[in-house]
């Protein structure tokens, strides 16, 4: 019996306009690298974000990976605020139907790779924190557990108390749908910016997301 979503957040709840990956570390992230003497080109950077090589990888450059990945963090949230006050951060039209799943009875969760406090920050932007049980951001106990790694999917289910078959992976993304399907879950694709290969389901909104549940809990 179904008993809980766990949601992705970026791409999935919310959406930045006119983001570009390469633009923000280029702008705001190798520049406050430099200021503690570490160069480090983009390329490198998003091998350790996809999982191509370890976020410890970046130690050589002579930094604890901890402190590292926790100044990447305080940037992007300074870049969030900043976002957030060109109103350039924005809610899915569809996120009401958060609250739709909440009246159907089902614990819900939020996972991002994201830290904690960015993921709560672009939450609370509007008011959706309070839909879920619980928000986990990247745990930097293991930093290697991001998604695609299954562990904060794995992570949320226990807090949960719910076993993989209970519940579904919500998602925008490939990463959504390995850290899900490695944790045991069947996992949805909501087809925000394209179809995502090895989903079980597919929707096209959270709407969708709603009829979907009430057809597997008959």
């Amino acid at each position: 019996m179904l008993r809980g979503l766990i949601f992705d957040v970026d791409e999935t709840l919310v959406y930045y306009e006119g983001y570009d990956h390469r633009e923000w570390y280029e702008t705001w992230v190798k520049p406050e690298l430099e200021k503690h003497g570490i160069d480090l080109d983009y390329e490198t950077y998003r091998k350790t974000v996809t999982g191509e090589l370890p976020r410890s990888y970046v130690e050589r450059f002579g930094i604890d990976h901890v402190e590292f990945w926790k100044l990447v963090d305080r940037v992007n949230l300074s870049y969030r605020k900043w976002m957030a006050e060109l109103g350039r951060i924005k809610p899915f039209p569809d996120v009401s139907a958060l609250e739709g799943l909440r009246n159907l009875g089902l614990k819900l969760a939020a996972v991002s790779n994201a830290s904690q406090e960015c993921t709560e920050f672009v939450l609370d932007l509007f008011s959706l924190r309070d839909y879920f049980d619980l928000v986990y951001g990247k745990d930097y106990s293991n930093l290697d557990g991001v998604k695609p790694s299954p562990y904060l999917v794995e992570k949320a289910l226990r807090a949960l108390e719910l076993r993989p078959d209970d519940a579904l992976m919500v998602g925008d993304s490939a990463h959504d749908v390995l850290a899900g399907k490695g944790a045991g879950l069947k996992t949805v694709n909501v087809i925000r910016f394209g179809r995502v290969d090895g989903a079980d389901y597919y929707v096209k909104d959270l709407w969708e997301l709603v009829e979907l549940v009430k057809d597997l809990e008959v």
